[in-house]
């Protein structure tokens, strides 16, 4: 414990913003990162408590008191250190997850909690600075192959402790690049992709083999192959020329809203949207790109995602950004001792609501209505909703029809897409993902020999912490699978 006052003395300090006017104008990070001093400060406010409940709320275990104290002592390397040991990639947590930890703050019970994320975020960056971030290439070989399919961050994250346990890791990705829906559902300012490039590169050193472009299964119905990748390979290919198999695919089958009028032109899942985005920064050409230019831009669904169909439209230059949300507004603040050290519900507004977009809480589509020529999209028709007994009901006379040239559906994702699972012949549970254990013997394995999952292709839609964890979970089920026993951490 660095400051043993710390907590009573010194206020949380948030990390800076670029000038909305500046920052909206490219797809640059626009995240002003703690001074040495200011992480100095956020560290004494740790209270390094008798039970930690930062280590549970985070799902990777983060040992968040000690390296608190390390940065309050300015000793980043051995930060970095502690840091590294339970996170393979705290650069993409202290970006873009919402901190599940500082929620868990003890301090959080009556005051604001420690800024544990923008001390991580700290960490790393002055970690890749001095060149702490090594590849660490296993000092022996098993012999084991292994192919991990699917290269978000728990393949990702899978796939370097596979290796540093000494097998031979094969990772597979259907897409150009690696990084799945960290590299084509993160808007670049949110997280630039040198971060994936760089931990890449670290994992090549170590040993890992990628093979993109490269789609593991068969096709969903109708697709072509150049729409998804350049070849295919069986999944009876994959379990004969490797050891196991880990599915890390995530989960990318969006929800749809089937009302009438969703034929229109004009109508785009988020996902159809944010890669063309990403794509174009990476100096790609994008043939009809989905563009908000001048628009009248509806994102339906109050999530993550709806809100970087937010950032991105105002960096095209939408004439207006409205999201809906099918849900009551929250309240402000959270009932702390009703929910603390959970995940609380609250009103949450993120930079890019605060760059320009109008929100509107329990507000359904009842629907899309076209301009009667062309067959575009020119408004919806929607209608006020109500919460009673946990049941909707609309409320009367409250439709009306507001205008849209361009409407995004942002409300989640619902189980893996293409025939994956079927091909490996794996059994699904009740909401179409891998059903597959946690349990500490045998966990992750599948109901076909050697094939696991792990990620959101086996719990469904979640956040990249969760993924992370899963892999590194996975990692060692894997390897104990292999070998009878496991080093790696759990």
């Amino acid at each position: 414990m660095g400051k043993i006052t710390g907590f009573m003395e010194y206020e949380r300090v948030e990390e800076g913003y670029r000038p909305i006017p500046e920052r909206v104008k490219n797809y640059k990070e626009f995240v002003i990162g703690l001074s040495d001093e200011q992480a100095k400060v956020q560290g004494a406010r740790c209270m390094d408590c008798g039970t930690p409940f930062c280590n549970s709320g985070c799902p990777v275990n983060n040992i968040i008191p000690d390296f608190n104290d390390l940065v309050y002592r300015q000793d980043w390397e051995n930060a970095f250190t502690v840091l590294d040991s339970t996170n393979n990639f705290p650069e993409f947590t202290g970006r873009i997850c919402p901190a599940p930890c500082e929620e868990a703050c003890v301090l959080n019970v009556n005051d604001d909690p420690v800024g544990i994320k923008s001390i991580e975020h700290a960490i790393i960056d002055r970690a890749w600075e001095h060149g702490w971030v090594a590849p660490r290439p296993a000092k022996i070989r098993t012999g084991k192959k292994v192919a991990v399919v699917g290269s978000g961050p728990a393949g990702m994250a899978a796939a370097q402790q596979l290796a540093r346990a000494g097998h031979d890791v094969t990772l597979f990705e259907k897409n150009d690049r690696i990084g799945g829906l960290l590299r084509y559902g993160i808007p670049d300012f949110k997280m630039e992709k040198l971060h994936i490039d760089r931990r890449v590169e670290q994992m090549k050193a170590e040993g890992v083999a990628f093979r993109t472009w490269v789609m593991v299964g068969e096709l969903p119905k109708g697709s072509k192959v150049t729409n998804w990748a350049k070849e295919t390979i069986s999944a009876k290919a994959l379990q004969d020329q490797f050891d196991a198999v880990l599915l890390t695919g995530g989960a990318e089958q969006s929800r749809d809203l089937p009302v009438p009028g969703r034929e229109l032109d004009g109508i785009h899942f988020a996902m159809e949207f944010l890669p063309q985005q990403n794509k174009i920064n990476a100096g790609d050409k994008v043939k009809g790109q989905i563009r908000a230019d001048g628009k009248h831009v509806i994102v339906i669904g109050g999530g993550d995602t709806g809100s970087d169909c937010v950032g991105t439209s105002n960096r095209h230059g939408a004439a207006s950004v409205t999201q809906f949300e099918l849900m009551p507004q929250p309240p402000e603040h959270e009932n702390k001792p009703l929910t603390w050290p959970y995940w609380p519900y609250k009103l949450r507004t993120s930079s890019s609501h605060e760059e320009g977009c109008e929100r509107e809480f329990a507000i359904a589509t009842k629907e899309f209505l076209g301009d009667g020529k062309s067959g575009k999209v020119a408004g919806l028709k929607t209608v006020r909703v109500e919460w009673k007994d946990g049941k909707m009901t609309e409320v009367p006379g409250s439709e009306q029809v507001l205008k849209a040239d361009l409407v995004l559906l942002a409300m989640g994702f619902t189980s893996p897409v293409a025939t994956i699972l079927e091909g490996f012949g794996v059994e699904k549970d009740a909401r179409g993902n891998a059903k597959a254990t946690t349990d500490f013997i045998g966990g992750y394995a599948t109901n076909v020999s050697k094939v696991f999952a792990a990620g959101d292709m086996r719990r469904g839609q979640s956040l990249v912490v969760w993924a992370i964890r899963e892999g590194r979970q996975a990692a060692r089920a894997v390897d104990e699978f292999l070998m009878g026993f496991s080093d790696l951490p759990r």
